[in-house]
């Protein structure tokens, strides 16, 4: 049977990097993986949306509305704007972090509030802690993608030394130690 994940986030985050991760992951789990990436003005701030699809075979790397059995989202807007993705008991895990979008940026619009709130009085299970403050403990900003893979990994029958290993495989060496501990932090977070 085919699983799916979407990744879905803002241009700069590295839903890419964590794309990569979790392909590498799965391969050496022995399921076939398929990846797609999607950009809109992810330079700019934009969404940017990654489709992971794993299993014994996977014939298109493309989600569609109600399939994805995992939706990780690396801010609360995003999660949201692609609930409709998530199939009838399929599992949110987000960073509870705002991003404000253009339109919030120049006035236009307001960030919406309680959307963690909302999505989980809408029947959805929604997986959400400030990945930010993590990663930042781990070192840096810039981790909140592995923080999120660590919560993510509490919902797979996977080791963390396989996702270690991928991380490893996927990461700059000088920021490998740095990583691990984003990705143990937001592991260890998740059992708290």
């Amino acid at each position: 049977m085919t699983k799916s994940i979407m990744i879905v986030g803002v241009g700069g985050q590295g839903s890419l990097l964590a794309s990569k991760i979790l392909g590498r992951l799965l391969l050496s789990e022995g399921y076939d993986v398929k990846v797609s990436e999607e950009h809109g003005m992810s330079q700019r701030g934009g969404s940017v949306v990654t489709h992971v699809r794993y299993g014994e075979k996977v014939y298109s790397p493309i989600i569609d509305k109600g399939q994805a059995d995992y939706i990780v989202s690396f801010e609360q807007l995003e999660a949201a704007r692609y609930v409709s993705y998530l199939r009838i008991g399929g599992q949110i895990v987000t960073n509870t972090q705002q991003i404000d979008p253009m339109p919030v940026i120049t006035g236009a619009a307001q960030y919406p509030e309680g959307l963690i709130e909302k999505l989980r009085t809408d029947g959805f299970s929604v997986d959400a802690m400030d990945c930010l403050s993590l990663a930042n403990e781990a070192g840096s900003s810039k981790a909140v993608n592995i923080v999120l893979l660590g919560r993510l990994s509490n919902y797979f029958d996977i080791p963390a030394k396989m996702w270690e290993q991928a991380i490893r495989a996927c990461v700059p060496a000088k920021f490998t130690e740095m990583n691990l501990k984003a990705f143990a932090l937001g592991r260890a977070q998740a059992k708290a």
